[in-house]
């Protein structure tokens, strides 16, 4: 007679986003002689054609090349904005008579040490400020993280990522998808949104997720983590991140509220 679903097994297809009754399901087809480790396998296997986990490589523009010193202009804005200097920013200044001619960084997508899409960020004041190939789902910032880090800060803008070591989810709210993959470092997140009235959309889906959320008090002017790395450095701005980290629902909607007068 086939045994039922052991608890750490129910656990794992939870935590894999089954829903109760198909688990339910599951656990009728494991009582019918099927083994767990196939019904796990066959799951995995779904999960990874979804996107959760899984992104192809990409290649990067036509003449992009490594930012390196001699490249002034380029070199002293992303210094300007507190990029780490071993972080391969490129550029792309040759022109193929199809790409973008105005000046603009290329910031390369990796996952798992593979190129998996860019951006290009323009340093010109005209609109759009990017143009980027990514995929669904995607998050940047994963091959920033250490090991042995515990916690991850999640951001809404890829130089907010940059400078202070966190992940970008390049939007004012959060995918599934995306949820998944920052789940998957099992990691205490913090999310920390922009300081503005599409910042309200990040702090009201992070809520959803049941992760922290920090509003810090930063300096005038500072609307983002980037703005308060420039202002305040990077460990400086960790430690307001950390010191105004919520995890009550209550006080995330008192932050809410006080930020809401702060940018009306």
């Amino acid at each position: 007679m086939g045994r039922t679903l052991s608890v750490k097994a129910r656990r794992l297809l939870g935590w894999m986003g089954v829903p109760d009754n198909e688990i339910e399901m599951l656990n009728l087809e494991s009582l019918r002689h099927r083994s767990i480790h196939g019904i796990l396998e066959d799951r995995q296997q779904a999960w990874n054609q979804l996107g959760g986990i899984v992104f192809e490589e990409r290649d990067l523009p036509p003449y992009a090349e490594l930012l390196t010193p001699g490249h002034k202009q380029y070199w002293d804005y992303v210094r300007g904005r507190h990029v780490p200097e071993d972080f391969p920013m490129m550029l792309q200044i040759k022109n193929d008579g199809v790409h973008w001619t105005r000046p603009h960084v290329v910031i390369p997508f990796t996952y798992d040490n593979k190129i998996v899409g860019y951006t290009c960020r323009f340093l010109d004041s005209k609109q759009p400020k990017f143009i980027s190939d990514s995929q669904p789902g995607y998050v940047f910032g994963t091959d920033l993280q250490h090991n042995n880090w515990t916690n991850v800060i999640v951001t809404e803008g890829i130089f907010d990522a940059l400078s202070i070591g966190g992940l970008a989810v390049m939007h004012n709210t959060i995918s599934d998808a995306q949820a998944r993959l920052i789940r998957n470092l099992s990691r205490d997140i913090t999310v920390v949104p922009d300081q503005d009235s599409a910042g309200i959309e990040l702090i009201d889906r992070a809520v959803e997720l049941g992760w922290a959320v920090s509003i810090p008090e930063w300096p005038e002017g500072c609307k983002d983590v980037n703005d308060a790395v420039i202002a305040l450095g990077r460990v400086g701005t960790l430690l307001t991140i950390m010191a105004a980290r919520e995890t009550s629902k209550i006080k995330i909607e008192l932050r809410k509220k006080q930020l809401v007068k702060r940018i009306q």
